[in-house]
């Protein structure tokens, strides 16, 4: 795969540290546009070895040419680290993904909506029960049967958490099966299902699209900012 889209790119996301105001960025306040060393050839083999999978080409070059985490998008990149001599990925919501199952076709069809609708028709209201604690009863067991589906590490198989938008809500790379390659948004927290993230012309995310995108507009963001007092 050509990996010549990211020649420059470190440097332009570097750059950006020393522009007035470049904590105006979503995000930059946490990441400071600090990137992580990218991997050695020897580093990615080491990590692919350990998960038994081959990452997808764009985040595999991302990963080698521009770093193993830091600055993007919302509050960066989940960096990739080698903690006590085992590869994870690390940041908010990194450890719901089980890194035993990436080699498993991610399941795009596992995100149903239609059960997610039929769960939240379900949902008790307090106005239908005479008895506070015979609502409080329903909930719970409702909220039970909620976490077991839209919880359940089978709906994030083959995936990894890449980034995280704060309160909960982030984001997934997909690294096995159709979507491979492509960003997934999770609201789940919000009682939203698992989709797609789509750019702004409704065409699936890719990692790289979704990470060049979100640079191109800090870059503008930046530039039209006014100067610092």
């Amino acid at each position: 795969m050509d990996d010549s889209i990211w020649v420059g790119v470190r440097e332009r996301v570097q750059s950006l540290t020393a522009v007035p105001a470049s904590d105006r960025v979503f995000g930059a306040i946490g990441h400071k546009f600090f990137l992580e060393d990218p991997l050695t050839p020897g580093e990615l083999a080491s990590l692919e070895g350990e998960v038994g999978v081959s990452l997808p080409g764009e985040y595999r070059d991302f990963l080698r040419r521009v770093g193993a985490g830091g600055a993007g998008p919302s509050y960066g990149v989940h960096p990739v680290q080698l903690v006590q001599g085992r590869w994870r990925w690390e940041g908010d919501g990194a450890d719901l993904a089980d890194l035993s199952r990436l080699g498993e076709p991610f399941p795009r069809a596992g995100a149903d909506p239609e059960a997610v609708q039929l769960l939240l028709s379900e949902q008790p209201e307090e106005d239908d029960f005479d008895d506070i604690e015979d609502f409080d009863d329903a909930f719970e067991a409702w909220e039970e049967r909620w976490e077991r589906v839209m919880w359940s590490a089978d709906r994030t198989v083959g995936a990894v958490v890449i980034s995280t938008l704060g309160r909960a809500a982030r984001e997934w790379l997909i690294i096995s099966g159709p979507e491979r390659g492509r960003i997934w948004s999770d609201n789940r927290v919000d009682e939203e299902d698992l989709k797609p993230l789509l750019d702004d012309h409704g065409a699936p995310m890719t990692f790289t699209r979704w990470y060049l995108t979100w640079l191109e507009k800090a870059e503008l963001q930046l530039a039209l900012a006014p100067a610092a007092d």
